[in-house]
C-alpha cells in the first residue's frame, strides 16, 4: 500500500533514506587500509600488486554494470522493494569477504557488494529527488552527499583500526546495513503510486503544466555521466594510491584511514552547503569550483614531503567531491523525465563507480612513468585544465544571457 504523493516523509523516513546512504560513495574503500597486508597475505599470487586493488575496485565495476538495471527496477516496481533488498545483499555479501581464503571468491564477494551499493544509491537518489523539488530538492541533495561523506568519516578510520587487529576485521562492518533493513520496510514510503510520478499528481492538483515523460537534452546526460566518471577516477586515487604512498611517511593502518577520512570530511561539509552555493554559482561555474579544488588538492599530495601537506591536499580535494556530485545530480533530476528518473540517475551511479574501477588501470601507466607522487601531481595539473575549460563555458552562457 503506498502513501499518497502528497504526503510529507517522515523524520525515520529521511533519516533511513540518509542513513542508506552512508554506505553507498565509500563502501569499496573499507578494506583500503587492509591493502598493505593483503598483498602481504597473497604474496604468492601473479600479479597481486593489482589484484589487491582491484579487490578494491571490483565492486565499482559491478556498480557500474548493474546501476542501470537497477534504474529500471526502481521506475518499474519501486524504490522501496530495491532498497530493501540492496541494503540486505550488502551485509550478506560485504561479510563474506572475512571468511574467504583465497582472492578470486574474495573479488566474487566484492562484485556481489557492488551489486548491493548500486541498487541502493540508484534508490535513495531517486526517492529524495521524488519527495522534494526547487530549493528542497538541492538541499537534500546535498545532504545526501554528505551523509555518503559522513559513511567515509566514520568506516574509514575504524576501518583502519580494525586492519590493526586483522585485515579481515574491516568486513564485518557491512553487516550494519542489517540494522536498517527493518526501518526501510516499515518507513520508507513509496512517494507516488506505481506509474503515475508525484510531480505529475501534485502538478495536475494544483493546475500546473507538467514536464512531459523522457529525458530531455540526452547531450548533456551524457556529459554529465563522463564529467562524473573523470572527476571520480581522479579522486580514487585516494583510497587507491595512497595507502602506498604513506608507506614513505611510517603511517600504519589506523592513521592511513584517518588521513583518508578527511577528504570525505570536508566533502560533507561542502555538501551540506551545496544548496546556497548553487543559488549565487550557476550549475557549470561550481563544476569549475569543483575541478579546480580537486586539482589544487591533488597536486598537494603530489609534491608534499611532509604528511601535514598531504593531509591539506586531501581536505582541499574534498571540498571539490563534496561539491559536484550533488550538482550533478540536480542538474539530472531537472533534466530526466519523472517518469524515468530512476533510469537517468542510474547512469549517474554508472559514471562515478566506473570512474572508481577504471582509476587503478588508467593510473598504473602513470605510476610507472612518473611514481605515485607524480601521478597525484600530474592529475592535479589536468584537473586544473579542464576547471579553467569549463570557466571559460560558464563565462561564454553568461554572456549569452546578458546579451539577451
Amino acid at each position: 500500500m503506498t502513501r499518497p504523493a502528497t504526503a510529507e516523509p517522515t523524520r525515520t523516513a529521511r533519516a533511513t533514506v540518509l542513513a542508506a546512504a552512508t554506505l553507498t560513495i565509500m563502501a569499496a574503500a573499507i578494506i583500503a587500509p587492509s591493502l598493505p597486508a593483503m598483498r602481504q597475505e597473497f604474496a604468492d599470487v601473479a600479479g597481486v600488486d593489482l589484484l589487491v586493488r582491484l579487490a578494491l575496485t571490483v565492486t565499482s565495476l559491478a556498480i557500474a554494470i548493474s546501476a542501470p538495471l537497477s534504474g529500471v527496477v526502481a521506475d518499474r516496481l519501486g524504490r522501496r522493494p530495491l532498497l530493501v533488498a540492496g541494503l540486505a545483499l550488502y551485509a550478506v555479501s560485504g561479510a563474506a569477504g572475512f571468511f574467504v581464503t583465497d582472492l578470486v571468491p574474495l573479488l566474487v564477494s566484492r562484485a556481489l557488494l557492488g551489486v548491493a551499493v548500486g541498487g541502493i544509491m540508484t534508490a535513495v537518489s531517486a526517492t529524495i529527488t521524488d519527495w522534494f523539488d526547487g530549493p528542497r530538492r538541492a538541499s537534500f541533495l546535498g545532504l545526501q552527499q554528505a551523509a555518503a561523506s559522513l559513511g567515509g568519516v566514520v568506516f574509514l578510520p575504524l576501518a583502519g583500526a580494525l586492519a590493526a587487529v586483522s585485515w579481515k576485521a574491516p568486513f564485518w562492518l557491512y553487516t550494519i546495513s542489517a540494522v536498517l533493513v527493518p526501518f526501510a520496510l516499515l518507513a520508507v514510503h513509496e512517494p507516488s503510486e506505481p506509474g503515475e510520478p508525484g510531480e505529475q499528481r501534485r502538478g495536475a492538483a494544483a493546475g500546473r503544466p507538467v514536464a512531459p515523460g523522457g529525458n530531455r537534452h540526452p547531450g548533456r546526460i551524457a556529459g554529465i555521466y563522463a564529467l562524473a566518471l573523470v572527476a571520480t577516477l581522479a579522486f580514487y586515487m585516494a583510497p587507491t594510491q595512497l595507502p602506498f604512498l604513506l608507506v614513505r611517511f611510517d603511517a600504519g593502518p589506523t592513521l592511513v584511514g584517518a588521513v583518508i577520512a578527511g577528504s570525505t570530511l570536508t566533502g560533507g561539509i561542502a555538501a551540506v552547503a551545496f544548496q546556497p552555493v548553487r543559488r549565487r554559482l550557476s550549475a557549470t561555474a561550481i563544476t569549475a569550483v569543483s575541478l579546480a579544488l580537486l586539482g589544487v588538492g591533488w597536486a598537494l599530495v603530489g609534491l608534499a614531503d611532509a604528511l601535514a601537506l598531504v593531509v591539506l591536499g586531501l581536505l582541499v580535494g574534498g571540498v571539490g567531491v563534496g561539491l559536484i556530485v550533488p550538482n550533478l545530480n540536480l542538474r539530472l533530476a531537472e533534466l530526466a523525465g519523472p517518469d524515468r528518473r530512476g533510469r537517468v540517475l542510474s547512469g549517474l551511479v554508472t559514471g562515478i563507480f566506473l570512474g572508481q574501477f577504471l582509476s587503478p588501470l588508467v593510473v598504473q601507466p602513470l605510476l610507472q612513468a612518473a611514481g605515485i607522487a607524480g601521478a597525484f601531481t600530474w592529475s592535479g595539473v589536468a584537473l586544473a585544465l579542464g576547471a579553467f575549460g569549463a570557466a571559460l563555458a560558464s563565462g561564454r552562457h553568461t554572456h549569452r544571457k546578458g546579451d539577451r
